[in-house]
């Protein structure tokens, strides 16, 4: 899996400016067998890679006469989008998108994405340019906590190259918990015994590929989506999504899945991984980076990576300040419970 950090908007700018707009061709049949490559990559907006309108506001100030044609379709932007990062990277089978920060029934935008991906770069070039992708997106859907910027936050987006998913894809699904548009599930067939793989023992196992965008936690209110009430912090949500996920990839293993957590789980698990330090303050980033540790690596793992964690002591828990507890993280899952009983 790689990564794929987004640079600042001005850098970002300045290397579009001096990107060529040729897009070099890669062949991805030396690809090693069984093999998924899967790129992560935290977008913070899907609107500067989708295609712009060719006709601008002032070409409508321009005499009737001047021969242009106003209605013309929407052109690529080839050095930003979305298909010449999948061509320049060889068609990988798998890119998971985070903060899509797409409206809940904006199907326009939707289309335009989708349409983006499979639009040819060069329509003349068919042996290295014929790919396409399908998309599966998750949208907040929570009116209480996904209110700001007009509704444009928070979304995941999978992307799956249309061969594999036709091939090894059982199905897509979200998670009946998250209704803030964080988390996509692909759970993939078990794969072909293949001759060229000696596997002595233990069969493989299915993968279960999981597109995450985790809580960032602050000390704003984290409401009911029932009610609307406050129900503790976005801090105590942080820490309840991490309950969830956890749980989410344990029932995953019971069926037989080797989990994959993949995306922004929006936490610095020790010093190598936090710019220009760790967040130490308030204290309740502590917390949530212990109990991220915690949940999710064993004690061998933390220590080898030297992970930050906490004595395990309930007294831990408590937040100084900020009036942050355990009872409030359970009153997050109760209130996620409580809807989501309602809604099945």
């Amino acid at each position: 899996m790689v990564n794929c950090p987004r640079p600042p908007l001005v850098k970002r700018r300045k290397l579009a400016e001096e990107t060529d707009t040729a897009v070099p061709s890669h062949n991805d049949s030396t690809n090693p067998l069984n093999t998924i490559r899967t790129f992560s990559w935290k977008i913070n907006g899907i609107e500067p890679f989708l295609p712009e309108p060719s006709a601008k506001i002032t070409t409508f100030f321009k005499p009737a006469n001047s021969g242009q044609n106003n209605s013309s379709p929407p052109q690529l932007k080839t050095h930003t989008s979305l298909r010449a990062f999948l061509l320049r990277h060889g068609w990988p089978e798998v890119l998971l998108l985070q903060e899509l920060k797409i409206r809940q029934g904006d199907s326009k935008t939707l289309a335009s994405l989708l349409s983006s991906l499979n639009t040819p770069l060069n329509p003349s070039d068919i042996t290295t340019d014929n790919r396409t992708y399908t998309l599966h997106t998750q949208i907040p859907r929570d009116r209480h906590n996904a209110r700001g910027n007009n509704g444009k936050l928070y979304g995941v987006g999978t992307i799956l190259r249309t061969d594999f998913a036709q091939n090894h894809v059982s199905r897509i699904r979200d998670a009946g918990w998250d209704l803030e548009g964080r988390v996509s599930i692909v759970e993939l067939k078990p794969p072909s015994p293949s001759s060229s793989i000696q596997i002595p023992t233990t069969p493989c196992k299915p993968l279960a590929l999981l597109n995450i965008y985790a809580v960032n936690g602050t000390s704003g209110p984290y409401r009911s989506p029932q009610s609307g009430l406050a129900a503790g912090t976005r801090h105590d949500h942080k820490i309840a999504f991490h309950s969830r996920l956890r749980d989410e990839c344990f029932a995953l293993q019971s069926r037989g899945f080797d989990a994959v957590v993949a995306g922004d789980l929006n936490v610095a698990r020790e010093l190598l991984d936090g710019h220009p330090n760790l967040r130490t303050f308030p204290r309740q980033h502590c917390i949530n980076r212990a109990d991220f540790n915690r949940k999710f690596f064993n004690q061998e793992d933390n220590k080898r990576a030297r992970a930050y964690v906490n004595s395990d002591k309930q007294s831990e828990f408590k937040s100084e300040g900020d009036g942050s507890s355990s009872s409030d993280v359970s009153r997050c899952l109760d209130a996620v419970d409580v809807l989501m009983g309602k809604q099945l």
